[in-house]
């Protein structure tokens, strides 16, 4: 009896979807099943690389660009030119809530992001102190504030790096976000300096300034008790990265 031969042709090829779908396809698969941030994407050799001209990226660069206009305060001491400064300063410390929640809302929070939010806010705050010691917005009896203030910001940018080499992510609540409204309150006012809607806005600025001071000491204190309580002088002085815990201001 003859046999019956199967022509390799007629033979189904069973192929397998994982071998068929390319690596690249693969990482882009298993970063949306793993929730992986969208502004971050993977190159062909697998190291993920991340997108520097998202939107908040981009609002935190505006802000930076924001920085050398303090510096023509001296130039726009009238009415009209303290106004024009004031706005600018305004719209910029405005922008620090959108970009932040922007990069919230769509998965878009960088590595870079994370470094150069706090500082363009940082860079804005004490260049607009500065320039007004400068153009004696501020009487000298009231410079102390400033004083305080930049060197509070030092000291708890130099903790942050501290306790994040370590693995300790030192969280902002409100006694900071409270410290930067009024500080920037203040610093808008200053700048307005001539008094605006029937407001003496220079008397307001100081005295909000002086409240922001206060608040400034309080939250840098809160910094430093929350991280020394959470154990981050164990291994000489050094966090413990093992811990990893978040520490609250």
């Amino acid at each position: 009896m003859a046999e019956v031969q199967a022509h390799p042709a007629d033979t189904a090829t069973a192929v397998d979807p994982v071998s068929s779908v390319g690596p690249d396809s693969a990482h882009r698969a298993a970063d949306r099943l793993s929730g992986a941030n969208p502004a971050s994407e993977r190159s062909a050799a697998g190291v993920t690389r991340e997108e520097f001209w998202n939107l908040p990226n981009t609002i935190t660069m505006f802000r930076i660009a924001v920085v050398p206009t303090m510096l023509l305060l001296p130039f726009a001491l009238s009415p009209r030119g303290s106004a024009v400064i004031a706005w600018c300063f305004i719209v910029a410390a405005l922008s620090d809530i959108v970009d932040g929640w922007l990069a919230r809302r769509g998965q878009q929070v960088t590595h870079i992001g994370k470094l150069l939010d706090p500082l363009a806010d940082k860079l804005l705050v004490s260049t607009a102190l500065v320039m007004l010691v400068a153009v004696d917005r501020l009487e000298s009896w009231a410079t102390w504030m400033v004083v305080v203030i930049i060197g509070r910001e030092l000291a708890v940018t130099g903790l942050r790096s501290i306790a994040s080499a370590g693995g300790h992510v030192m969280a902002a609540n409100w006694h900071g976000k409270l410290k930067a409204t009024c500080q920037n309150i203040a610093i808008a006012a200053l700048l307005l300096h001539y008094p605006t809607l029937g407001l003496p806005m220079h008397e307001i600025g100081l005295g909000t300034l002086f409240l922001a001071t206060l608040l400034t000491l309080w939250s840098g204190y809160k910094y430093f008790e929350s991280y020394f309580a959470s154990g981050g002088i164990a291994s000489g002085g050094i966090p413990d990265a093992a811990a990893n815990r978040e520490v609250k201001q």
